[in-house]
């Protein structure tokens, strides 16, 4: 086991215990590695070789580096001391009701520390990679190739949006990778919009009725998907100077919460009676939502960088499965 050191300012930049790689592999630095993609992608670089580095702040442990990023001297300390060849840049507040109610302290993640990292990146000659969203465009011309003007319709798309633009600004050799609603292998349910419909689906017959958006187009991606595609852009941007600005990746199933939730019910035999579809938009939600932000990913399967997407029962249900009342759901469903 190898030991990097770094003896920063207490609260911002802790001791990191990395796992041991293969001799030259790349040095690789991954913001927001404690989190539903971020933890993807570190998996995905290690897979592949590389000397991986994945920074944290409120759930760093043992293996993550504890990182405040929006604290600019140590962001320039963290990247001069693991002098990374590259950056994947995952960290963010993605929440969008979150961020309609505390917009600066989002900027200050979103905005702030990304043009931080990007300026660091770009002077130590990182390639950079950073993880935008579709909530960019208003959702209302799908679907939307990387070209197309972004024009969000809430706080969360404008913050993204303006990341996007720091990090281009800043850093010369950068990548955006755009992707949709996420989900992968979680906590806990909630930590996806995707997965926290499972508790709803598990009321049952137990539930008088459970109302569930299903006028909102999504298209629901699997993590370990993108991490696999933040290796192709990685990779191909190590060899070939063109692999740089706006990438757009996506699942191919275009489905509703309510779809959703239907499949996750049908995956593991669940009634699904009490699910209800809502085909108005819900008043409870405070950031407005685009109608639908479908992506063209043409570019990435034009360049052989994208990667086919897990079908949506297969892959859920993988995700899902540590959380079923009857562990032993795998001897009676097909996938």
């Amino acid at each position: 086991m190898n030991h990097l050191t770094i003896d920063f300012k207490p609260g911002h930049v802790q001791l990191l215990q990395q796992e041991d790689s293969p001799a030259g592999g790349p040095r690789v630095l991954v913001t927001g590695a404690s989190g539903l993609l971020g933890r993807a992608v570190l998996k995905e670089f290690r897979k592949r070789g590389c000397a991986v580095t994945g920074t944290a702040y409120r759930r760093a442990g043992a293996r993550l580096l504890h990182c405040d990023l929006t604290d600019e001297d140590a962001v320039k300390q963290l990247l001069s001391q693991c002098k990374p060849q590259v950056v994947v840049h995952c960290a963010a507040e993605r929440r969008p009701d979150v961020v309609e109610r505390h917009p600066e302290a989002a900027d200050n993640i979103n905005v702030h520390a990304t043009a931080v990292i990007a300026r660091e990146a770009a002077c130590r000659g990182s390639f950079l990679l950073y993880i935008s969203s579709d909530y960019v465009f208003d959702g209302r011309h799908p679907p939307y190739g990387q070209d197309d003007a972004p024009n969000p319709v809430n706080a969360y798309g404008r913050s993204k949006m303006e990341g996007e633009r720091q990090m281009l600004q800043h850093c010369a050799r950068s990548a955006v990778l755009r992707v949709p609603v996420l989900f992968g292998e979680v906590e806990s349910p909630s930590e996806s919009a995707v997965t926290a419909l499972w508790p709803k689906v598990l009321q049952g017959a137990a539930a008088e009725s459970c109302p569930l958006d299903h006028c909102q187009p999504r298209f629901p991606t699997h993590t370990r998907d993108v991490a696999a595609v933040c290796w192709n852009i990685c990779r191909a941007a190590a060899s070939d100077g063109s692999i740089r600005g706006m990438f757009h990746y996506s699942g191919k199933e275009q489905m509703t919460k309510y779809e959703m939730a239907l499949a996750m019910a049908r995956a593991f035999n669940l009634p699904s009676a009490h699910l209800i579809p809502l085909t108005e938009q819900p008043a409870a939600e405070a950031a407005r939502r685009p109608h639908n932000p479908r992506l063209d990913c043409s570019r990435l399967e034009v360049l052989g960088l994208s990667v086919e997407p897990r079908p949506f029962v297969s892959a859920v249900s993988d995700c899902l499965w540590p959380f079923t009342p009857d562990k032993r759901w795998r001897q009676t469903v097909f996938h």
